[in-house]
């Protein structure tokens, strides 16, 4: 499996990757899937998007972005995305720790996480076992596909404890 950033050829499989999480409706708070145009304008419209390719197809991918402006613009955030049929393979665990690479390399110092939701137990464990930092709970915060509501974890790493 090879991490490397994305390019012009990756953006159906990219795409194809992010609407299917999108359509899940139980981690991205988009609810509008991408296109061919608004593919290419979104995934070029981050700092970074970085792409795990495995025998040529995209299999996973995650967009890096400041989360705020001016005196917050130290901050990131990001968002992975792995295609349903190869969960389980620790690919998330390879995006996230070359998201926090290439976040400090583009002189980050905090990447965090806006809306991690409370269910989703194994975004939750890798982020604490890499050493994310939950910030609380904001009761209700994420509307499901569903209609009902569950409580968000906001995550933060400090990006100087890497080397």
């Amino acid at each position: 499996m090879i991490l490397r950033e994305y390019g012009e050829n990756d953006l159906q499989e990219m795409t194809a990757v992010w609407n299917e999480v999108v359509e899940e409706g139980i981690a991205f708070p988009q609810e509008e899937t991408l296109n061919e145009v608004s593919g290419r304008e979104f995934f070029a419209s981050q700092s970074y998007c970085g792409v795990a390719e495995d025998d040529g197809i995209v299999v996973g991918l995650y967009i890096l972005h400041p989360n705020n402006v001016g005196r917050c613009g130290h901050i990131c955030n990001a968002s992975y995305a792995v295609s349903s049929l190869r969960r389980g393979e620790h690919i998330g665990e390879k995006l996230v720790k070359d998201c926090l690479a290439n976040a400090k390399r583009l002189g980050f110092g905090v990447l965090q996480f806006n809306a991690v939701v409370e269910s989703n137990i194994h975004a939750r464990h890798l982020y604490e076992r890499l050493g994310f930092v939950q910030l609380g709970t904001i009761p209700k915060g994420f509307r499901m596909k569903d209609g009902h509501y569950e409580n968000i974890c906001p995550y933060y790493y400090d990006l100087s404890f890497l080397p």
